[in-house]
């Protein structure tokens, strides 16, 4: 299992596909065959928006997650990275 950290840069693993839903978005492992549901649009701009930001934490609070609101997306961000969905980048 990968080792998270909210403070460190993460992005969209490259073999992972993204179909947006009105419900969030359905993401596609091509390499594992995984497929996980994001049921919130906001979680989709935070996953989207991840390789821009210096961090996990700084694409939640891009997204207009408020600090006191974060840990739900915190959590759902971590299960993306324990099922190889998104990955750690350098800085």
């Amino acid at each position: 299992m990968t080792d998270f950290d909210a403070d460190r840069a993460w992005r969209l693993h490259p073999q992972v596909a993204v179909r947006p839903e009105p419900f969030g978005a359905l993401l596609y492992h091509f390499g594992t065959r995984k497929l996980s549901f994001l049921k919130d649009r906001t979680l989709l701009d935070v996953v989207r928006s991840l390789g821009d930001h210096t961090s996990a934490r700084a694409a939640i609070a891009a997204a207009g997650v408020p600090a006191a609101s974060a840990e739900p997306y915190v959590g759902a961000v971590r299960t993306l990275a324990a099922s190889h969905m998104i990955v750690e980048r350098d800085a």
